[in-house]
């Protein structure tokens, strides 16, 4: 199978169900923002030396792509045909414990913080605010088509855990928040 099919050339792609649609659909907007923050989180990965938290991350990576094949299923029917192709509320309780854990021993927040840090945290404060920019765009699809609310409570749930790991690699790492 060749990577190229000419089959994007006039500017449409094929959706799950065969429907063709322009590559500036919102839904494709949609599933191309958790495309992206997917390859963000492969970033945060390839710099990061904690197993434990790569195993978080992997997780994540798995998730996001069970979230595109959602989004880019307008019957809504991969995730019947497929379990690994959908994100159920299992999913969104293993972020909230993630994030309950990574949360202990932080300092209490009393100011906004300065995305940045170590490496390894602007990364993933990176990656937070493509998470919510992708939470934007199936907010907006939502409006017009029919999207599985959990999408939406993922998305919302994981830029927490996003904004949480960041805070935790830095004060590991030994970075000072630098509040506003």
């Amino acid at each position: 199978m060749k990577i190229y099919t000419k089959t994007g050339d006039t500017g449409e792609t094929g959706l799950i169900d065969g429907s063709r649609v322009r590559k500036d659909a919102p839904r494709v907007a949609a599933y191309g923002d958790v495309d992206e923050l997917n390859a963000v989180v492969g970033i945060v990965k390839a710099h990061c030396s904690d197993a434990a938290l790569n195993a978080v991350l992997h997780a994540i990576q798995r998730d996001l792509f069970a979230l595109g094949a959602q989004l880019a299923d307008p019957k809504a029917a991969i995730g019947a045909r497929k379990v690994k192709a959908a994100v159920t509320q299992a999913h969104i309780e293993r972020l909230e414990a993630a994030i309950d854990a990574h949360e202990e021993g932080l300092p209490p927040l009393t100011a906004f913080v300065m995305p940045g840090g170590s490496v390894v945290g602007a990364f993933l404060h990176l990656a937070r605010t493509v998470c919510r920019r992708a939470e934007r765009g199936v907010i907006g699809l939502q409006r017009e088509q029919q999207v599985d609310p959990l999408v939406v409570v993922y998305l919302n749930r994981l830029s927490d855990l996003l904004f949480v790991l960041a805070r935790y690699v830095n004060q590991a790492s030994g970075v000072l928040e630098d509040p506003w």
